[in-house]
């Protein structure tokens, strides 16, 4: 089985039940930080120009910005979300691959159950699937990624938003691994742009495009099976 297929598999199939205790307790305590960056930054300039530049091309303002009153279609209020509660840097950071993983899983999963009715349950059980979905690709590219210059919080986000929303709306395999592939075919995020607003841009923009990444899969969309190991797909692109 390839790597993409495998993960895939343990996507769809992942229990929260399964998860340890003291993990879920380290969940809790990251979802309660990313709401305290998020809400935070809320109303950071890079926040209030964003609305005010791309508000504007939005679809109907269905979904909640945390912190705000303006609403948004769920795409663009992951965007909005993701930049908030990334602007100041205060979000969690894991030490082994230097990601912020949970802006960009937390910023799509808030988005979406601002629109759509989501159990704490099922939203613990996403999380905890996109997160460790995203470190396990941090992990196996990083350092040559990292090192050569990519944002890893916004190259591998978008795996992480891309499972934890496609767990939700339940895809099978044979849709997450198109899912997988299309988050692949997104990752994105440089670090030239670190000491400006567009770093706070990659994890909003990772939400974003995970979020669609699942949409995409969810109706058929195809891409290719082997996004994250084939000699093209993201771990030879990206590293080493």
């Amino acid at each position: 089985m390839s790597e993409t297929a495998a993960l895939a598999s343990w996507i769809v199939s992942n229990r929260i039940e399964t998860v340890p205790e003291d993990v879920r307790h380290e969940a809790r305590r990251a979802i309660v930080n990313y709401l305290g960056c998020a809400l935070g930054g809320s109303h950071d300039e890079a926040v209030d120009i964003a609305i005010e530049a791309l508000g504007p091309y939005s679809g109907p303002p269905t979904a909640s910005i945390l912190g705000r009153a303006e609403r948004l279609d769920p795409l663009h209020a992951s965007l909005m979300n993701g930049i908030s509660s990334h602007v100041y840097d205060f979000d969690d950071t894991t030490p082994k691959n230097y990601m912020h993983p949970t802006s960009p899983v937390a910023s799509a999963l808030f988005a979406y159950a601002s629109v759509n009715p989501v159990s704490g349950r099922d939203f613990m059980e996403a999380f905890i699937t996109g997160f460790e979905s995203e470190m396990r690709i941090g992990n196996a590219v990083y350092p040559a990624h990292y090192d050569v210059g990519w944002h890893i919080t916004g190259t591998a986000g978008v795996f992480g938003a891309a499972a934890a929303i496609g767990r939700l709306l339940g895809l099978s395999r044979q849709k997450m691994i198109w899912n997988i592939g299309l988050a692949a075919t997104q990752a994105a995020g440089i670090r030239e742009m670190f000491r400006s607003m567009a770093k706070s841009f990659h994890p909003g923009r990772s939400a974003q495009n995970g979020y669609s990444a699942a949409l995409l899969a969810q109706a058929g969309f195809t891409a290719g099976e082997h996004g994250l190991e084939g000699p093209r797909g993201f771990a030879a692109v990206q590293a080493a």
